[in-house]
């Protein structure tokens, strides 16, 4: 099927489907009295019809989002491609010749593996945990809803960079998940449990053993106004991973040497992140330092994203400290992970999945990794987003912030106009914060509209 049948045949199958729902979803509000029967002597009947709801939207959201139809998403021969700090290429010329990326010295940027070309590329992106949708969960608390499906994207995209951050923690960036591969060694058992361990840290259910579910990111975010159903930016986003880091670091050993810091008003405070990491053991006089995670959020133009910003964006991608991006195209989350000439590379939450009983043994996996990588133009990119970097040691972060400050200034353009900037100092000691480019108040991201049709960003085979 090619994209002109697509775009002609989805609109009218996306819109059944949802007004199917809807008008299921609204029956359910109405009290039943056929044939006599009280209200309560169906009480099964809206859970049934809720359930059937639940997999209507299920369908019309994977529909619309392209999952039911085999794409195919090229890349160029020509160019080199890059996925947080790792370069692949197919062909035998250095990345540096042709890439956006205005990184000046290689010391800076990430690994070049170019040598293992696409294939190599394609198993570093499907071993990235992938995060999306899920139905049947438990009921979130304060609502009705069992599944986020339409609403909680921008979470989803959330847990996609958090789980990359722990998955660089407790196991390291060059992990490949290789799910053919017998596991013969006491690394690979090992790093196979650590895996298991950080998708169980995600589980959609209410309990304190999975401190970053949804259920867990929904219940700090009603400390902030919002409640189930309640679409999210990508800067209430970083605080919210930030509360559920902290919280998951106070009741649990593992998480005791990592945190999280969000910068305000696209301000980084390099003396905050250090009081934040270097902490002294039980009262006493020797140090230790935590890793941290770092979460820049930006508005990068108006209405639009200002298309200066694209080679600093792109860059970033670039860095080996670099653990993506969340943001999106306008009213669409998406977890930016690499980029290929103007093209984002991305993982997609918009695809609703049955929930995993992530307590069974050897629970299966494939539902929580991507083998299909999508990208999208960089024009189409919402402006608002939230940059994130991790940083194991004291080491990193000084590294970090030298090689940064190299990507943050749009070519030919004054200086005073950075995505975002360093200070030396603390944030309390500051005269005034630096007004840059993010707004008060982010773009919250949601559904998209129903006339968007998602197969124009790719290629279909």
């Amino acid at each position: 099927m090619n994209a002109e049948a697509i775009a002609s045949f989805k609109p009218g199958l996306l819109s059944g489907v949802r007004k199917l729902a809807n008008n299921l979803g609204q029956s359910q509000s109405q009290p039943h009295h056929q044939n006599g029967r009280s209200p309560t002597s169906s009480a099964e009947e809206p859970e049934t019809d809720g359930k059937v709801k639940t997999k209507l939207m299920s369908m019309w959201n994977n529909m619309k989002y392209g999952w039911t139809v085999k794409v195919k998403t090229n890349f160029s021969k020509d160019s080199p491609v890059w996925l947080l700090g790792r370069c692949y290429h197919p062909v035998d010329h250095h990345p540096l010749d042709d890439t956006q990326a205005i990184a000046c010295s290689e010391d800076m940027l990430g690994v070049f593996v170019e040598e293992e070309g696409i294939e190599a590329f394609r198993s570093d992106f499907q071993s990235r945990l992938w995060l999306t949708y899920r139905r049947e969960f438990p009921i979130l608390n304060g609502s009705n809803f069992t599944t986020d499906c339409g609403w909680g994207c921008m979470l989803r995209s959330g847990q996609m960079l958090l789980a990359q951050a722990l998955v660089c923690h407790f196991i390291n960036r060059d992990w490949r998940w290789r799910p053919e591969e017998p596991l013969t060694t006491g690394l690979m058992n090992r790093n196979d449990k650590m895996h298991r361990a950080i998708i169980k840290w995600f589980a959609d259910i209410p309990s304190p053993v999975s401190p970053f579910s949804i259920h867990t990111l929904v219940r700090l975010g009603e400390e902030s106004g919002k409640k189930a159903g309640d679409w999210y930016g990508p800067g209430s986003v970083a605080h919210l991973l930030r509360m559920a880091v902290k919280a998951a670091a106070e009741e649990y050993d593992e998480f005791e040497k990592l945190c999280v810091y969000v910068a305000q008003d696209c301000a980084v405070y390099v003396q905050d992140i250090i009081d934040l990491c270097e902490k002294h053991e039980n009262g006493g006089s020797r140090k230790y330092w935590k890793s941290v995670i770092i979460l820049v959020p930006v508005r990068l133009g108006g209405e639009k994203m200002n298309s200066i910003y694209a080679p600093c964006l792109t860059s970033l991608l670039t860095l080996k400290h670099c653990i993506g991006i969340i943001g999106g195209r306008p009213r669409h989350s998406l977890y930016f992970v690499g980029y290929q000439d103007d093209k984002l590379i991305h993982l997609d939450p918009h695809y609703c999945q049955e929930r995993v009983d992530v307590w069974q043994p050897n629970f299966p996996l494939s539902s929580f990794h991507c083998r299909s990588p999508r990208k999208m133009h960089l024009s189409k990119m919402d402006p608002s987003c939230s940059i994130g970097f991790y940083c194991k040691t004291r080491d990193d972060l000084d590294a970090f912030v030298q090689d940064v400050k190299k990507c943050l200034v749009p070519p030919n353009q004054k200086s005073e106009y950075p995505m975002f900037v360093f200070c030396d100092g603390r944030s309390r000691d500051a005269v005034s914060l630096p007004r840059l480019s993010i707004p008060e108040d982010d773009n919250a991201i949601g559904f998209d509209s129903d006339n968007y049709m998602e197969c124009e960003e790719f290629e279909i085979l």
